[in-house]
Formats: C-alpha cells, structure tokens, sequence
C-alpha cells in the first residue's frame, strides 16, 4: 500500500505541474500572438520635414502635390514640399502678430499685405522706363493705357523679391529639417 500511495501523491504532484504548465504554454502563446501584431504592424506614414516642432508628412505632400500638378503640372514634389515649408514659416509669423482669417490662404494675404506690401513703392521713372524697354509686350498701346498694369506688374515683382528674402529671414531663425526621399 506504500508503494501505491507513493504513485499516487506523484501523480497528484504531476497533474499540478502539469496544470501550471498548461498556464504557462497560454501564457507564452497569447504574448507571442501579441508579439506578433506588433511584428507585422506597418508604418502608414512618415515625416519628410520638419519646421521647428510641427511636421509635414508624406500623405500631407502626397495630397498637396496632387492638387498642385493639376495646376502646373510640371512641378516637381521636392518644390512643393519647399512651399509647404515656405507657407508654414509665413502663418507661424502671422499667427505670432496675431492675426485671424477664415483660411491659411487669408491669414498668409493679410500677413503679406501688413508686411510687406506697405514697403513696396513704384516711382513714375521706373513705370515709364520699363514702358520704353518693353515695346514689344503692349503692341502699340499708348502708355496712359498701359500704365496701370505696368505699375501692377512691378509692384508684384517687388512683392515676391521681398517675400523670398522675407522668407530666408524666416528660415534662418528656424530648424528646418528635410528627409524626403524618391
């Protein structure tokens, strides 16, 4: 009867191993399917700049690419990608002073026009002078009939000089960081 009772109290013992066992194998198999989602979980985007703290991501260049190309479909996503860097500078400065608009594309026109408009004056001899140089843009239009578009042309020529060194001012004070990739 020793003997038996001996067998017994071993296979008692066994059937608890083997039951903390059991625990241990559902263990291992519910971390190792957890593991496993982990493993095969995809990257759906990924920065390709920085301005300062605010990123700009692949799909964010993807759609504003997509609408550009539409307009002038020879531009490149490198170039868009530096506007998008450009157009975050211009509203960081705007919303610094302050200023509110229903859109970006608002806020950016009244930055420009409080900025940099105000510093743009055209004098008369440059008007007539790029009238004289030119005879061959206002096909024998007189210049009093010419003028006002003159005047507008060099005005908005003014107006991207200033705003492209604007903007290098801008992007010397801030951290820009470029990780586009074909």
């Amino acid at each position: 009867m020793n003997f038996i009772s001996a067998l017994a109290m071993r296979f008692k013992k066994f059937q608890i191993s083997n039951f903390k066992f059991q625990i241990l194998q559902i263990i291992i198999f519910s971390l190792s399917i957890v593991h496993c989602s982990f493993c095969t979980a995809e990257i759906k985007d990924r920065v390709v700049a920085f301005v300062d703290n605010t990123a700009i991501t692949l799909s964010e260049l993807e759609e504003t690419y997509v609408e550009t190309i539409r307009v002038n479909p020879n531009i490149t996503r490198d170039e868009v990608l530096h506007t998008m860097v450009n157009r975050l500078l211009l509203l960081r400065e705007a919303k610094k002073l302050r200023l509110e608009a229903l859109s970006d594309d608002a806020l950016m026109k009244e930055y420009i026009d409080l900025k940099i408009r105000p510093l743009i004056k055209i004098k008369e001899e440059e008007v007539t002078d790029f009238y004289q140089r030119h005879p061959e843009d206002f096909q024998g239009r007189d210049f009093e009939a010419v003028r006002e578009e003159i005047e507008k042309y060099l005005i908005e020529k003014e107006m991207n000089q200033r705003l492209k060194r604007e903007i290098e001012e801008l992007k010397q004070k801030a951290y820009i960081k470029m990780q586009l990739r074909d």
